[in-house]
């Protein structure tokens, strides 16, 4: 399957199979780097990682996965692009300089500009709506699990209508799994995408449903995933989500709830299921909380497979650029 020049910037953009082709192309690039073969697939590329958001797994993975294939890349945080310079035409320059170009920032927008401009694939790290590589990971991990995706149910707690909601509930529907948002009805996902999804559902043989009711939700479920309930740039609303979703703490009570031993818990990190770190420190001065979207119990538990999937970053986006830059 020959995806080269393609753009990343949302898996709206993807048939089932090319997901399926870049799971399993993924799949066989982590293979290959535990052998500890030394690839060559990118060699002589370069890549720019342009960031507007922190970043952990994103620029990591990114990074690992161009130099294991020989790529450079250059990580840029102080552009001039939208201050000095209009998107456009740091598109156009990027192009010029670089074979790729990664964004990982607020507007989707953004991410769409500099694919229309750049002449190059660009790919989303994650914008407010969309975060379709962490979630090529997450289908990774879940078929590493279960051996494949199609007919497995994955129930998503919490704030469904951020990027991490929209993104897996689009993913799901692409596969033929059974997406269920277990979520306040004022968090559920946005009507037209959960329209578009549902249409497409009737093609794969998957299924869209929302509700507030959590153990009807989670009952079946095959994979528990979460997501922390206030994303960035949206701290100022920490009161209301906690008040929100302090009910929808994914708790060892809910994984028993599943009537599944076998089940799976997803997070796409960072979570605050501890005191390990000074926000989650400040919560718990401010709202007594010492764990929020996930019990610490729970996020260290034989259940949780989150460290898998953070690795699968990598394995996953290394298959991206090399289909998008290189092809079959």
């Amino acid at each position: 399957m020959d995806l080269k020049g393609r753009h990343l910037l949302t898996l709206k953009d993807y048939s089932p199979e090319e997901i399926q082709y870049l799971i399993d192309f993924a799949g066989r690039l982590k293979k290959k780097k535990q052998s500890g073969e030394i690839g060559q697939l990118l060699k002589g590329k370069n890549i720019v990682l342009l960031f507007e958001k922190t970043s952990t797994r994103t620029r990591c993975a990114f990074e690992v996965a161009a130099f294991d294939e020989g790529a450079n890349v250059t990580f840029l945080t102080n552009s001039q692009m939208g201050k000095k310079e209009s998107i456009e035409d740091t598109a156009i320059v990027l192009g010029r300089f670089y074979d790729g170009i990664e964004f990982r920032g607020f507007k989707q927008e953004t991410v769409n500009l500099l694919a229309q401009h750049s002449g190059v694939p660009v790919w989303s790290g994650l914008t407010d709506l969309y975060h379709p590589t962490q979630v090529l990971a997450d289908l990774l991990t879940v078929q590493e699990n279960f051996g494949e995706l199609k007919g497995r149910k994955l129930v998503y707690v919490g704030d469904a209508r951020n990027n991490m909601g929209n993104s897996l509930m689009i993913g799901c529907s692409k596969m033929g799994m059974h997406f269920v948002a277990v979520a306040p009805k004022s968090l559920f996902p946005e009507d037209q995408l959960v329209d578009e999804m549902k249409e497409l559902c009737q093609k794969t043989g998957g299924s869209i449903t929302l509700t507030e009711d959590i153990k009807a939700g989670v009952a079946g479920a095959d994979v528990l995933y979460t997501d922390v309930w206030v994303s960035m740039g949206e701290e100022a609303q920490m009161a209301e989500r906690i008040k929100l979703l302090s009910d929808y703490q994914v708790n060892m009570e809910m994984v028993k709830a599943t009537n599944n031993p076998d089940v799976i818990f997803l997070h796409c990190l960072p979570s605050f299921h501890d005191l390990e770190t000074q926000v989650a420190q400040d919560v718990k001065a401010r709202f007594g909380l010492s764990e929020m979207e996930v019990t610490d119990e729970v996020f260290r538990s034989r259940h949780s497979v989150v460290f898998d999937e953070a690795e699968n970053r990598m394995h996953t986006i290394k298959a991206v650029m090399c289909a998008t830059l290189v092809g079959e």
